[in-house]
């Protein structure tokens, strides 16, 4: 047997379904403006990053991690403004506890496997994480305009009756942040059938307001809602720090399946040394935000834009008349987008931007004007 016959038998040992799915794809960003991925901008003041640098190198890596993860979980709580009575949980970023949620739910029932359910489009790391842990995933569609079509979902839950329901606050790639009342009444639905709702608020900073406030004023009505975020968006992208607040009656549980030492000594250190520092990061979200309208008012400007939406979060959705040609020439020009337009089919044609510095969009916008 030839090693080709060896290495195509071996093969047949991973599952077919794994197989047959495509990998994350991260494009090369070497030498381009990247505007795909919806990052801070901003790095660290000089005198800040070498201090970061020297906590980081007065740390004992020969030793697993150890008491500070519970200093990171108390600032964490405290950050959010958590209620009483909660626990956090933290992950290697927001995609491994939506791994370890899909884990600890994914039991069978007289009806078949547990479900997984969300609004569509949203983020593919969930019927990713259903697929691969072993749940069925249901997706209710948005209206065409990416509101929450509630009758929707309400029927969806009750016909399903899904372990777990998420609610992305704002969505991605929408950047939509759904009215409160249209939530609340999916959350009670959920309620009806026992199930979970994560509220998944990757791009708070950017929001303008936080179901954390829903789960003070009314503990009772959303005891089965757990919030989960990620420094990424807050400016750690690099450090991979997920987290989820919610009832430690079921946060206890869930970290049950979470692998021990998931969070490095380098990784919860960057991530206090962060907090310690948060009115600076508070500041960048803040001037973030403030060049978020005037991209916005600058797309809808361009003659080859067919649609521009409203965004909670520090990105923009888009449509043109052909997505693919626009995002390669716009890489062509030096400047990395989103073509999200495969997503779903209510996303044909659109491109995803992300809000950057004003001299970062000024080159975007450039290249889109030449480009379109």
């Amino acid at each position: 047997m030839t090693s080709q016959d060896k290495s195509q038998q071996a093969l047949q040992r991973i599952r077919a379904d794994v197989r047959a799915m495509q990998a994350y794809h991260v494009q090369d960003s070497k030498g381009l403006l990247k505007m795909d991925t919806m990052e801070n901008p901003y790095r660290l003041p000089d005198a800040l990053q070498q201090k970061l640098g020297e906590r980081l190198g007065a740390l004992e890596i020969n030793r697993y991690p150890g008491e500070r993860l519970e200093t990171l979980k108390k600032m964490l709580a405290d950050y959010v403004g958590a209620p009483t009575g909660t626990a956090v949980l933290l992950g290697n970023g927001s995609d491994e506890i939506i791994t370890l949620l899909a884990l600890a739910t994914a039991q069978p029932h007289a009806e078949g496997r547990a479900k997984m359910l969300a609004p569509m489009p949203g983020f593919v790391m969930y019927p990713m994480s259903a697929q691969l842990q072993g749940l069925d995933f249901v997706g209710v569609n948005l209206t065409a305009d990416f509101d929450l079509d509630v009758p929707a979902m309400q029927a969806a839950i009750a016909a399903h009756q899904p372990a777990i329901t998420y609610i992305a606050y704002p969505n991605n790639p929408t950047a939509t942040l759904w009215d409160d009342d249209k939530v609340q009444a999916v959350i009670d639905a959920v309620a009806d059938v026992g199930g979970l709702v994560v509220m998944d608020e990757a791009y708070q900073p950017f929001a303008s307001r936080s179901w954390i406030d829903q789960m003070r004023a009314d503990p009772a009505r959303n005891a089965h809602v757990l919030l989960m975020r990620t420094l990424s968006k807050f400016g750690l992208a690099g450090a991979r720090l997920g987290y989820l607040v919610g009832p430690a009656v079921i946060v206890n549980e869930i970290d049950k399946v979470r692998p021990p030492y998931n969070i490095s000594v380098l990784n919860c250190e960057t991530a206090i040394f962060a907090l310690e520092n948060e009115a600076l990061y508070a500041e960048q979200a803040r001037a973030i935000r403030a060049e978020r309208q005037p991209l916005i008012d600058a797309l809808q400007a361009l003659s080859g834009v067919r649609q521009v939406w409203p965004s909670e979060a520090n990105m923009v959705l888009m449509r043109v008349d052909d997505a693919g040609k626009t995002q390669a020439a716009m890489k062509a020009r030096g400047v990395l987008v989103k073509n999200v337009s495969a997503m779903h089919p209510l996303l044909a044609q659109c491109l995803r931007l992300t809000v950057g510095t004003r001299e970062e969009n000024a080159r975007m916008l450039a290249a889109l004007k030449e480009s379109l």
